[in-house]
């Protein structure tokens, strides 16, 4: 505010005595304002021993109080790599039917291995130690399933496991559509040696009975 003649100056200091009025009445609000929260603090405090009586502070003990671990990060980012890498790795479009040998039963076993081997894993000379059962599930999930059971089967040592894909009675046509699917996932994993049809005790047509490589932690 500029000051000019005589009257502004005098309601200049008119101005100045209201502001430091306000400042004035906005401290001694301030200050009630605390005496009042002290007030009832001690008044709280007066209840509280009348309610508990006497009491006593603890002694300092000297302990931190550690908080408590965090739970450990969960690794979605990592599953999600393993998943697009474990789609792309297993294809649809392989063909599958030139490297199963059409004997009694559809069988599969990779190049270098003697017959023998599928004749001794379709009498049950390994024993069975883990099982998937894909049924009622779309193609892309049973792809997913199928293709950590077997990375888990192996890392574990496992060497024999059972893969049940069911006979397709339900699917439209009663055509087995997973079926065809599962054999030419098996014969991308590398873990996979070989795989024959179940026995009918174990699954039939409805299941494969698949022989994993050995690990240098494995059993026999």
């Amino acid at each position: 505010m500029k000051v000019h003649t005589l009257a502004d100056l005098k309601q200049l200091r008119r101005e100045m005595q209201r502001r430091a009025e306000q400042e004035a009445a906005a401290r001694a609000a301030a200050e009630a304002a605390r005496r009042a929260a002290l007030e009832r603090a001690e008044h709280e405090r007066r209840l509280f021993e009348r309610a508990v009586g006497p009491v006593q502070r603890l002694r300092p003990h000297g302990r931190v109080e550690h908080a408590p671990p965090p739970p450990p990060p969960w690794p979605r980012q990592r599953q999600l790599d393993e998943r697009a890498v474990m789609r792309e790795a297993l294809s649809d479009a392989f063909d599958v039917e030139t490297l199963l040998h059409t004997d009694e039963h559809l069988s599969f076993r990779r190049p270098g291995l003697g017959p023998d081997v599928v004749r001794r894993l379709r009498r049950g000379d390994w024993a069975i130690q883990a099982e998937l059962d894909l049924h009622g599930l779309r193609t892309d999930e049973a792809r997913e399933r199928l293709g950590g059971f077997i990375r888990d089967a192996h890392r574990q040592g496992l060497r024999c496991v059972r893969v049940v894909h069911g006979k397709g009675l339900g699917s439209p046509g009663k055509t087995p559509v997973l079926k065809g699917r599962v054999h030419g996932w098996l014969v991308q994993k590398s873990e996979v040696l070989a795989f024959v049809q179940a026995r009918p005790a174990d699954g039939g047509a409805g299941a494969l009975i698949v022989l994993l490589r050995a690990t240098s932690h494995g059993r026999a």
